[in-house]
């Protein structure tokens, strides 16, 4: 026997504070009074569309320069490969770890499994959802170490720049790949988790 679900109940959950309350068409949550919606609008689109300008950003992201060192004059720019080769040539493999694993794993990893699942839910079969629905809690989870690269740079700008004979700029890799970041993370918000469950009732 399926169980009831809180829509065909005529409950609805807040998107903004959580509260569950009667869901009427135009309503406002009683409590943070923000405007009441069943499911997200065209969540799928919304979601595709920021994954597709994520993807693009990509290619800036890893060939643009994401630091700029200035030492003694003589000016040398790192994109995030050769940055993360130079912490390996420098024994720091540790740190060459997490950048590559915050820079290129974790942003690639996040939009291929948002991908996966939008695309599960445009398929015609029944999709697996509890599956589904891990997956995306890991990729909302990882979401916020994203920016851990961004962290890195800002670090070593902080403790490496001394204005005359050293200084670090971030380059404009370093605004593509927060674009990255920003557009994953606000597809993973837009993606609508119970439209999984909607699917399976069917």
């Amino acid at each position: 026997m399926r169980p009831t679900s809180a829509r065909e109940l005529g409950l609805c959950r807040c998107h903004t504070c959580g509260l569950l309350v009667r869901y009427q068409p135009g309503a406002s949550c009683p409590r943070c009074h923000s405007h009441l919606q069943m499911r997200i609008p065209r969540s799928l689109a919304w979601s595709w569309g920021l994954l597709a300008l994520a993807t693009f950003m990509l290619l800036p992201a890893n060939l643009l320069p994401i630091t700029h060192f200035y030492n003694k004059g003589l000016l040398q720019s790192d994109t995030i490969f050769s940055g993360i080769m130079a912490l390996y040539r420098s024994k720091m493999s540790g740190i060459a770890t997490i950048v590559l694993t915050a820079s290129i794993v974790v942003p690639i990893g996040k939009i291929l499994g948002l991908s996966w699942i939008c695309w599960q839910l445009q398929r015609a079969k029944p999709v697996r959802r509890k599956r589904q629905l891990i997956m995306y809690r890991i990729i909302d989870f990882i979401g916020r170490w994203s920016m851990l690269d961004l962290f890195v740079i800002s670090l070593m700008v902080a403790l490496v720049d001394r204005g005359v004979l050293l200084n670090v700029r971030a380059g404009p890799g370093a605004t593509a790949f927060a674009g990255v970041v920003v557009l994953t993370m606000m597809s993973a918000r837009m993606l609508d988790t119970r439209l999984l469950w909607d699917k399976a009732s069917r």
